[in-house]
């Protein structure tokens, strides 16, 4: 395990501690420059005549790097060459990642990851972050131990199960750590030395990887019941004594274990599910911008949920306390939503309702009042008819779900209509961006879950806002790193979805976005950090109490860039190990 020793020079400027020299300084990612080593530097640190002469600049390099993906014409193979550039030069990858944030954020992430958890095992190079196998049981935190670097600060961890739209995995889900903990560093300058992916490699019950010669997973039946729970639980008492300092993020879940686990620990230490509180802040924060656009009040949108798993019973626990701080309470309240899953509309006299469902079910007689008999409960169009939605969420995995006459429906009653299939990748979304604007003529704001192009309608070119929760949960991290919150809080995530929308500004709304351009998304993130570390404070869970005018700076201070530091030698020492002085703190 290693140490990122940095010191800083009288005059504020840091430099880097190199324990390493010659082809095995080259060959670590975290402390190469490549040729932009200075030729003092290539004396110093045992490197002449492993590089050409010339000395680049990290500009330089950038520019050669860009070019050489641009001629993959393949996602996928976009995708490895990213991951290939970042396993040789970390910096030099978050240099290229952040000049080109826009174009290549579908690439690290959705949809494209998504293709690259399916294929894992076939394109599988180098491995990253840390397996957790039922055959460490016992000695998980020893596992631990095995981390890359000593001062681990955030940790995503998954068990691949419900991994994007595209269910169990198995071992191929750690794509989904791995990118976000990607987007933590390029948007909210976590420092990758202090970030670590886990895969709860716990078995896979898709039949199509077991029976593939090339699986690298646990190769077995998924672990359940009392069994997982103690391995969980193992894992977690492991990360409180080895990490003590980390910030947990619960990825990619299936829906009862994401809120059991999700409700089990966040106060054993602070941790969160990005799947159930990072995407309802995101929606939450699309609903508040839309209404400033339509001039309706959020208290007084109709909205229909098409889905009710985790995705959609964390976006309506949200707004519902959103609608309840704008005054709505009891009948009024529960009556401002509708939900419907596999099963249909979600009613209280269905006996196959999960408890996650059940508090946001409507009565029977609610239902029957509308003329909803249980046939026409199965029918979007139908409850479209009969509720009157202003507003409709698609997080159910389905594609085509919003079909053309649910849409048109929806149309008849609503001037503005807000139309948001977020499922992902876009082979699972609920209706295409095009088709929603030719069925309402031109009328509706949508947002989609996956990168859209614009679509051009009568003429106007209506810009598509991706609903991507890299707008909330790396300002969250941050958020609750800086305030060394010892719990994230619901309100964190209600204060986080405040921010976003006040960061939608009129020009997206008037060219038909309900989001911002994701090429502001380090701004976007500072300041969500700040209303989050505010919140834990007013709250009464931070550790770091931060005034106000404190905040910018400290965030700033806080938030690592991708440049080269001059590299100095570090004191002689073992082979492979770093000075003993203390690691800096970033966050």
């Amino acid at each position: 395990m290693e140490r990122y020793d940095l010191r800083t020079e009288p005059s504020g400027r840091k430099r880097l501690s190199v324990p390493y020299r010659g082809t095995r300084l080259l060959r670590h990612p975290m402390f190469t420059k490549g040729t932009a080593f200075t030729l003092e530097e290539r004396i110093t640190l045992g490197l002449e005549g492993l590089l050409p002469h010339a000395v680049s600049t990290m500009d330089q390099q950038a520019r050669r790097i860009y070019a050489s993906i641009q001629r993959k014409p393949d996602p996928l193979e976009k995708y490895i060459g990213l991951a290939a550039l970042q396993d040789r030069n970390e910096y030099l990858f978050y240099r290229v990642l952040l000049d080109h944030i826009q174009e290549f954020l579908p690439i690290v992430y959705t949809p494209t990851v998504g293709r690259a958890c399916q294929e894992f095992s076939h394109i599988f190079r180098r491995a990253r972050g840390l397996w957790i196998t039922p055959e460490h049981r016992g000695h998980i935190a020893d596992v631990l131990r095995n981390a890359p670097f000593e001062d681990i600060r955030l940790i995503v961890a998954t068990d691949n199960e419900r991994i994007l739209g595209l269910g169990d995995q198995g071992a191929g889900g750690m794509g989904i750590p791995i990118g976000k903990l990607t987007l933590y560093t390029a948007a909210a300058g976590i420092p990758p030395w202090q970030t670590l992916p886990i895969s709860l490699d716990v078995g896979t019950d898709n039949l199509e990887l077991l029976e593939d010669e090339f699986y690298l997973g646990w190769r077995a039946p998924r672990l359940r019941g009392d069994e997982y729970d103690s391995l969980v639980d193992e894992f977690v008492r492991a990360v409180k004594a080895r990490f003590p300092s980390a910030l947990l993020q619960w990825e990619d879940f299936k829906k009862l274990n994401a809120f059991r686990l999700l409700d089990r620990y966040r106060k054993a230490l602070p941790s969160f599910n990005d799947d159930i509180q990072g995407t309802a802040a995101m929606a939450v924060a699309a609903m508040i911008a839309g209404a400033r656009a339509t001039g309706v009040p959020l208290r007084n949108q109709r909205t229909l949920f098409v889905g009710a798993g985790a995705a959609g019973i964390g976006i309506a626990r949200l707004l519902r306390e959103t609608l309840r701080k704008e005054g709505l309470a009891e009948q009024a309240l529960t009556e401002a939503t509708a939900h419907m899953d596999l099963q249909g509309l979600l009613v209280e006299d269905d006996p196959t309702l999960d408890p996650v469902q059940r508090p946001f079910a409507w009565p029977a007689a609610r239902a029957e009042s509308l003329g909803l008999t249980p046939e026409r409960r199965r029918d979007l169009a139908a409850v479209v008819q009969a509720f009157h939605p202003t507003l409709l969420i698609g997080v159910s995995a389905t594609p085509g779900a919003f079909t053309e006459a649910a849409i048109r429906e929806m149309a008849r009653h609503a001037i503005r209509p807000m139309v948001l299939p977020l499922s992902n990748p876009s082979s699972k979304a609920e209706a295409r961006a095009e088709d929603i604007l030719a069925w309402t003529e031109g009328r509706a704001l949508v947002a989609t879950g996956s990168p859209s192009d614009p679509v051009r309608h009568a003429g106007r070119e209506h810009r598509i806002g991706q609903g991507n929760n890299v707008f909330i949960f790396p300002g969250v991290g941050l958020g609750a790193l800086v305030s060394e919150a010892r719990e994230v809080t619901d309100g964190m995530f209600a204060a986080a979805s405040r921010q976003l929308a006040a960061e939608v500004r009129d020009e997206d709304l008037t060219a038909g976005s309900l989001f911002p351009s994701v090429t502001r998304i380090r701004d976007i993130t500072a300041h969500v950090a700040a209303g989050v570390a505010r919140e834990a404070r007013m709250a009464g869970v931070a550790g770091r109490i931060l005034d106000d005018d404190l905040l910018p700076g400290v965030i700033a201070e806080a938030m690592w860039q991708p440049a080269y530091l001059p590299a100095d030698p570090a004191p002689a020492t073992a082979l492979g190990a770093s000075p003993g002085s203390a690691m800096p703190v970033f966050i």
